[in-house]
């Protein structure tokens, strides 16, 4: 008798409780709320673009300014420890300068946020399917691979052109927010299906 490829769906063997695929399929429902919360950051991005991006900018530039903050007391805490400790400090100040700058001109920090969210968007995605292929057996990988491509591909789009405008940008974000959301959805609910 024929086996349906729905059936042979069925009878596949669940991930290895110590494997990677394992270890995710057992907390499946933290792939999905990541990706429902996704979702709710991407319709907020639609609604409310220019917003979005000024607190975006502004809580980069708070970031920068306590980044700054701590790498000071890291580089005078080195002092005594090893003699380079110079460019520890110069790497705090630089920090601290930039923060100011970015409170001071948010379009500035807009720019800067734009580049940086490119290159965390590059480096996530391809984290992101390094894993999927590490899953044995592969349940879920396709998403998880899908996930990671799309998350590259707005990187590049966020490099190729930073000045594209800020609503424009808000929207990418928004779409890529609902869409990878999606994507991290059915994710979690096929690894949740493969456990049974």
């Amino acid at each position: 008798m024929a086996i349906s490829g729905e059936d042979q769906g069925s009878l596949r063997t669940p991930p290895a409780p110590g494997s990677l695929g394992g270890a995710m399929a057992a907390h499946w429902w933290t792939l999905a709320l990541r990706g429902v919360i996704a979702i709710l950051f991407g319709v907020i991005a639609f609604v409310s673009p220019g917003a979005l991006l000024l607190s975006l900018a502004l809580l980069f530039a708070v970031y920068l300014i306590v980044d700054g903050v701590i790498g000071l007391f890291t580089a005078f805490r080195m002092s005594h420890a090893d003699g380079r400790w110079w460019f520890l400090l110069a790497e705090a100040v630089l920090s601290l300068a930039m923060g100011v700058l970015a409170l001071a001109f948010p379009a500035g920090a807009i720019l800067a946020f734009v580049i940086v969210t490119g290159v965390w968007a590059l480096m996530s995605g391809g984290f992101l399917l390094a894993a999927a292929f590490r899953f044995s057996p592969p349940h879920g990988r396709l998403w998880l691979a899908l996930g990671g491509i799309l998350s590259m591909v707005w990187g590049v789009m966020l490099i190729a052109a930073p000045l594209v405008g800020t609503v424009v940008l808000a929207w990418w974000l928004g779409a890529y927010a609902i869409l990878f959301g999606i994507v991290l959805v059915a994710a979690g609910f096929k690894l949740r299906n493969a456990q049974g």
